[in-house]
C-alpha cells in the first residue's frame, strides 16, 4: 500500500518514514506525489488539524494519507506554544527564533516542565480512518544544547535523561519520541 505522508517539513518526514517503513510498500511526501496544495491549520487542537490535513491530501491524491500535527506545551506558559510551536516567534518554521523566545518567555520562571504533543491521523481513499496522539514528558533547558533533531529539540530535556533530545541519536530520539508514541498506537489500531 501506498502512503502519502501530508507534510512539507522534510525532518518530519524523515522521522515518519524511518518509523513506518517496514509497514508500507511505498511512503512518499506531499511534494514527491506532485501535490502543491496547503492545508490552513485552523483547527484549536492538534487533533483537528492532523485530521483536516490527511483528509484533504487523501481526497486529492485517492492514497491513503497521514498527517501529522505536533509540538511543545510548557507548562509555565499556560500551554504555549502548543498548536502554535512552528510559528510561535511569528516566523513560521524559524526554529532559533521559536527556542529564543521560550527562553525569553521562561525568564524568572523556576517550573520548566513541558511536553511534546503529537496528533496522527490516517485516512483511506474508502472513508476508513484512524487517529492516535503520543506524548513526550520533560522539561526546558536554560539553553540549547545538541546539532539533531528539530524544532525546540535543542531545549527539550526527556524525563530520564541529563541531556536534550538534540543530543540524542536520531535513532535513540525515534525509539521515544512522542511521534514514535503517536505512530505505535495508530500501528496497533490499524492492525
Amino acid at each position: 500500500m501506498k502512503l502519502i505522508i501530508a507534510s512539507n517539513n522534510k525532518d518530519k518526514i524523515k522521522e515518519i518514514k524511518e518509523i513506518l517503513s517496514s509497514h508500507f510498500d511505498e511512503i512518499i511526501s506531499i511534494k514527491e506525489a506532485g501535490i502543491h496544495h496547503e492545508t490552513i491549520e485552523d483547527g484549536t487542537t492538534f487533533m483537528e488539524n492532523a485530521i483536516k490535513k490527511a483528509k484533504e491530501i487523501c481526497e486529492i491524491s485517492g492514497c491513503a494519507s497521514l498527517a501529522d500535527d505536533s509540538g511543545i506545551c510548557v507548562d509555565a506558559l499556560g500551554g504555549e506554544p502548543g498548536i502554535y510551536s512552528a510559528r510561535y516567534s511569528g516566523e513560521h518554521g524559524n526554529d532559533e527564533m521559536n527556542n529564543q523566545l521560550i527562553l525569553k518567555n521562561l525568564e524568572g520562571k523556576t517550573d520548566r516542565s513541558a511536553h511534546y504533543t503529537c496528533a496522527m491521523a490516517l485516512f483511506f481513499p474508502d472513508g476508513k480512518s484512524i487517529t492516535a496522539e503520543g506524548y513526550w514528558h520533560g522539561k526546558v533547558a536554560y539553553e540549547p544544547k545538541g546539532i539533531n533533531g528539530f524544532g525546540y529539540d535543542p531545549l527539550f530535556i526527556p524525563d530520564g535523561f541529563d541531556c536534550t533530545s538534540a543530543e540524542l541519536t536520531p535513532e535513540e530520539k525515534n525509539d521515544i519520541s512522542h511521534r514514535r508514541n503517536a505512530l505505535n498506537l495508530l500501528l496497533k489500531k490499524l492492525s
